[in-house]
């Protein structure tokens, strides 16, 4: 989740194991028609010169945003003649001697004299700059018999002669036309035992309905454009597709696709075929479903969340039955996983994240199609690099992937289920559900609506072969944009848009999800994140069975792409959602507290929680002794901030001595505070992205320094998500010091770097051999030294101070009202920073929480972040004289080092261990 300043970077090459297949056909996709307009067909194909070189067809360069207005990025001249032309079979054609074929169908344009109106620039920015057409009038009733066929647009000069052709982009015009598609109900409905299924497929020819081994006519609504069909309750239970015949530009003709349902609820496996089923049927439900109890709801900023991937939690855990492992039903038992989960809600976790579990394309989901990898992986050396070849080798066809590939949003993942094929996919995700609730625990699903895996053609697109370039996000050329790694999606048009709501409510009211998080949601339009916001809203527990309210909202807010500073809409980024109450990731305290950033090539340079305080690394990426003492302080300012939920308006004393605000202190020239209330910011250290905290600190901590102070390190870098406002974020296994062997981008390094080890005897995954090449290789060089390192490898005692560590600090952040304060004006009021300014200590910070009238036990409560090696004296007026002991769960610590924490009432001075966060309460 790294802020994407070089978004193709931001999970290395990618996600998908498709990726380089993906790409290649992404750049052939999504041109929407191409071709010329004429006065009078006849007459100019008489006089026609010889072709143009900007008659490529396989582009769309124009862009047909309402039903009387075409947006087209050329030099208008009163002299020539501008036209849509279109063909229902598909068959336009530019030949070689530049006259166009095909059955010839025109549509005449007129130039807008200023280009398009005030209101269409700011419905389409991007098009701004582009001259406006306008379709005649006597023209217009042909309009929607035009967008059903191949679509091009012509220049021609004052003889006749053609100048310019290119396809046509669609989207606009076609929400315009069918905007009452909008409310139309879409996919499988039943009423009164009868299933209705509904597609919208508006530039369709035909669509027939395929349920068992029958074709059935479905009706087109030519108000909505949406095809419907009614069928008997027999066909409940039935596998199904829909038989779409379309223009679709990535063929360059009318073809039949025959595709899933964008709206289905089950599948077979593989995704080959929809499922019908209705969700509120008992038979996809587990035993006990429509009596689940959930663990108390929380305010979002009170939040603590654990980012877990289903099939990490299980693969590699012994106690689990083999046929349970690495699926939904391993969080239905009582193995080592569950256990630790029970374990972390008795300590105050409150949610569990699951990494994609929606339908993906990039897994076997019939365990006997996948593939292993065939070395003895464990007898290998821990610094080789057999293992990653080992794995590499298999990782198109095994049973590992993060899920970053969607086909179908609405349908849980075949390969986690004991079986993929119908409703056991269903049943098996709900009692996941249920589980997790009853370990204490509510869930959040992390969802993907920003691209698919696939587009055009491909046989695992799906929204593009029903509606060819509406669904996907289409370039100034036509071709489909990537920049997320993938083909894109464009939730700025209305039914993709309105698909992301309804998707999301789906899980909410059908498989009662507590939260969602959204992958790039920066791609999102902010009008699409608070619709979907208002529609959980909406749901109540006495019509829906659920409190919609309840429910979290969070994602990446990164800004970077075809999209990037609102180049097409107000985007979902983390400065445009203040005041929304949606949540983003703060990637301003984990690079303060990491060092460095996640794209450095140097991994070595170090942050407040990785050495730069008094145990420089000797790389030459940190600097000198001057310029790391100012790199710490700037560090210790941006944490400040980060522990306030980094709140923009939030005033305080930098450390040079100024007054400032969170939105003052600079982030790699952004603003470093940028939320409104606390509840909006996602702090973390460590994600799936990226290395893991341990590797982080194994590459940035001196290779000599011992395992114990490196236990201290994690829990030190830890606190500062754990005690700030706003959510609180952990990787699953960072309370264990997770390891997977550096590698930075693990979506596809299946199960041995992804191993989550629960028996501690088993380690924590470090030197497993050097982490795969494609996204590791030029770190190697530092990566060699490491892994052989015997003094790298944690033992029992080491993981369980850990985990005991992470423990503790959960408990003192569900222990006092101080640490979720839930608005900017208490954060203010009653959080401060006694000591910072010009004679603060760089490496260390300090925080006062104020109490009074909000704690029932304790006036105050301060904690120190002591990242230096040394103790640290810091003396904050307010206690002189006042009774103030260390916090119980310190006191009771099983940390010999943290109890030499030291008071001196005389002074008000705070005494902390090196390497120690210490929590001073007042009574």
């Amino acid at each position: 989740m790294a802020r994407s300043r070089h978004p193709r970077r931001r999970r290395g090459a990618g996600r998908s194991r498709l990726l380089r297949t993906v790409l290649a056909v992404a750049l052939t996709t999504s041109p929407l028609t191409a071709i010329p307009a004429v006065a009078s067909p006849a007459a100019a194909d008489a006089s026609a010169p010889e072709a143009s070189p900007d008659t490529d067809l396989t582009k769309a360069r124009a862009q047909w945003i309402d039903r009387r207005t075409v947006a087209w990025k050329v030099e208008p001249s009163a002299s020539n003649r501008y036209a849509l032309e279109y063909a229902p079979d598909g068959s336009l054609a530019v030949s070689e001697d530049g006259k166009i074929t095909g059955d010839r169908h025109l549509l005449r344009l007129a130039g807008v004299p200023g280009g398009l109106t005030a209101e269409q620039r700011g419905k389409w920015p991007h098009l701004a700059s582009y001259a406006a057409f306008t379709v005649d009038p006597r023209d217009a009733g042909r309009v929607a018999e035009a967008v059903r066929g191949q679509v091009i647009a012509v220049e021609r000069d004052a003889a006749g002669g053609l100048r310019t052709t290119t396809g046509v982009q669609l989207p606009g015009v076609l929400d315009d036309l069918y905007a009452p598609a909008v409310k139309a109900d879409l996919g499988p409905v039943w009423r009164h035992g009868r299933p209705t299924l509904t597609l919208w497929a508006p530039t369709a020819r035909k669509v027939a309905l395929d349920i068992g081994g029958d074709s059935v006519p479905m009706r087109r609504d030519d108000r909505t454009g949406a095809w419907s069909v009614t069928g008997p309750g027999s066909w409940r239970g039935r596998s199904y597709r829909f038989q779409v015949t379309v223009f679709a530009p990535a063929a360059g003709k009318v073809v039949t696709n025959a595709v899933t349902d964008p709206y289905g609820l089950a599948l077979t496996a593989d995704s080959a075929r929809s499922v019908l089923v209705d969700l509120t049927d008992s038979a996809t439900a587990p035993a006990g479903w429509s009596a689940l109890r959930k663990p108390k709801a929380v305010r979002q900023d009170r939040a603590s969340i654990y980012e877990l991937h289903v099939r990490d939690f299980s693969a590699s855990d012994a106690t689990v039955p083999a046929a349970r492992r690495g699926t939904y039903g391993a969080f239905t038992g009582d193995g080592a996983g569950m256990r630790e989960l029970r374990g972390l809600a008795r300590d105050g976790l409150t949610h569990v994240h699951l990494l994609p579990a929606f339908d993906f394309g990039t897994v076997p989901e019939r365990r006997a199609d996948r593939k292993e990898p065939a070395c003895d992986l464990a007898a290998l050396p821990p610094d080789s690099a057999e293992q990653q070849k080992c794995v590499a080798a298999v990782k198109d066809s095994d049973a590992f992937n993060w899920g970053y590939d969607p086909v179908h949003y609405t349908v849980p993942e075949g390969s986690y289920a004991s079986d993929p094929d119908g409703t056991a996919r269903t049943r098996e995700f709900r009692g996941m559900v249920a589980g997790l609730n009853g370990a204490g625990l509510r869930v959040v699903m992390d969802v993907v609506y920003n691209h698919t895996v696939a587009a055009g053609q491909d046989p695992k697109s799906v929204l593009d072969r029903i509606v060819p370039g509406y669904y996907q996000r289409l370039l100034d050329d036509g071709t489909v944009a990537t920049s997320t790694c993938c083909p894109g999606t464009a939730p700025e048009h209305a039914m993709m848009g309105r698909l992301v709501v309804d998707s999301v409510v789906t899980w909410a009211k059908r498989y009662k999800v507590d939260g969602f998080r959204f992958d790039l949601m920066g791609h999102h339009p902010k009008a699409n994140m608070l619709a979907v916001r208002k529609a959980l809203d909406e749901l109540t527990v006495e019509r829906d069975g659920v409190d919609g309210r309840s429910i979290l909202l969070y994602g990446e807010g990164w800004d970077f792409g075809e999209i990037a500073g609102g180049a097409r809409f107000e985007q979902a980024t983390q400065a445009n959602m203040a005041g929304t109450g949606i949540g983003t990731f703060n990637d301003r305290l984990r690079d303060a507290v990491r060092g460095g950033g996640p794209f450095d090539e140097d991994p070595r340079i170090q942050g407040l929680g990785s050495g730069l305080a008094g145990a420089p690394n000797g790389s030459p990426a940190n600097g000198s002794a001057a310029e790391q003492r100012a790199r710490l302080l700037k560090y210790g300012d941006q944490i400040k901030v980060g522990l306030t939920g980094n709140l923009k308006g939030y005033r305080f004393t930098d450390s040079s001595g100024r007054e400032v605000t969170g939105g003052q202190v600079d982030y790699n020239g952004s603003p470093a505070g940028y939320t409104a209330v606390p509840g909006e910011a996602v702090t973390y250290v460590d994600a799936h992205d990226n290395e893991t905290l341990y590797d982080a600190l194994a590459y940035k901590l001196p290779a000599g320094t011992p395992m114990g102070d490196r236990v201290r390190m994690q829990a030190l870098s830890l606190a500062t998500p754990m005690l700030a406002q706003g959510t609180a974020f952990l990787h699953a296994g960072s309370e264990r010091l997770r390891s997977k062997s550096l590698d930075r981008n693990s979506y596809d390094s299946g199960d041995w770097f992804n191993r989550l080890h629960w028996d501690c005897r088993q380690g924590n995954g470090f030197g497993a051999g050097l982490p795969p090449a494609a996204d590791n290789e030029p770190k190697w060089v530092y990566a060699r030294p490491l892994l052989t390192n015997a003094g790298l490898k944690p033992s029992c005692a080491d993981l369980s101070a850990a985990r005991e560590r992470t423990g503790e600090l959960l408990r003192i952040r569900g222990s006092s009202p101080v640490f979720s304060l839930g608005s900017a004006d208490e954060v203010q009021r009653r959080l401060s920073f006694p000591l910072s300014g010009t004679g603060e200590v760089p490496g260390v910070v300090t925080m006062h929480l104020d109490g009074r009238g909000l704690d029932p036990r304790w006036r105050s409560v301060t904690v120190v972040f002591n990242g230096t090696p040394e103790p640290q004296r810091q003396t904050v007026a307010a206690l002189k004289g006042a009774a103030v002991t260390l916090h119980p769960v310190q006191a009771a610590s099983t940390d010999p080092v943290v109890g030499r924490s030291a008071f001196d009432a005389s002074t008000g001075a705070l005494t902390v261990p090196g390497r120690t966060v210490a929590v001073f309460v007042r009574s």
